[in-house]
């Protein structure tokens, strides 16, 4: 899906996501002292605004301008930048690199984790959630595209030189008219 599709999505339904952050970034990141973060791909800001609600300094770098307006219309306190991430670059460097649910192919995935490790202070967290390829046939929603899906052993590979905090399928509960049911989603978190 390109830009001009996602400000489709964004201004054809309003807000897409859930105002909270995702559960796996408020339950791994909470405890950690507020510093400087990078939200790649970051939509309307949900992890970004939680996180400088906790202090933090954050800049959300989304290829949607309308995302873009709406994390804007949020909070003015998240450095929100229109940008695409296979392509936007930046000198700063920061204490974590969160991405959230991005999607592509691996060749340009495995792009946006090199850049994303470039963008690390030392010492910098990067931290990555996003649809397993098991959730295909074992969980619920996301993406049918096998190709465009995460694998740990895959996405682990990329940051070889990074020394691994957690890396696993994790299971993420979603309410549904037929009762709560498990999204499977692959969690890899590394520090430089």
């Amino acid at each position: 899906m390109d830009a001009a599709a996602w400000d489709e999505r964004y201004r054809a339904k309003g807000r897409l996501w859930s105002a909270t952050p995702n559960m796996f970034v408020a339950d791994r990141l909470a405890s950690l002292p507020p510093r400087s973060g990078l939200d790649v791909a970051a939509g309307d800001g949900r992890n970004a605004i939680w996180l400088v609600e906790r202090g933090w300094t954050v800049t959300a770098v989304d290829f949607s301008e309308a995302a873009v307006e709406q994390g804007k219309a949020l909070s003015d306190r998240v450095n929100f930048v229109v940008g695409d991430v296979r392509t936007w670059s930046t000198d700063e460097k920061f204490d974590l690199v969160l991405i959230s649910y991005l999607h592509l192919l691996p060749q340009e995935m495995r792009s946006v984790v090199a850049a994303a490790n470039s963008w690390l202070s030392p010492d910098g967290e990067l931290f990555m959630i996003g649809h397993d390829k098991s959730n295909i046939e074992h969980g619920t929603g996301g993406p049918q595209n096998l190709e465009i899906l995460w694998d740990v052993k895959e996405v682990t590979s990329w940051i070889d030189h990074l020394t691994l905090i957690e890396a696993q399928v994790v299971r993420r509960p979603v309410d549904t008219e037929d009762g709560q049911v498990y999204a499977r989603d692959t969690l890899v978190r590394a520090r430089a």
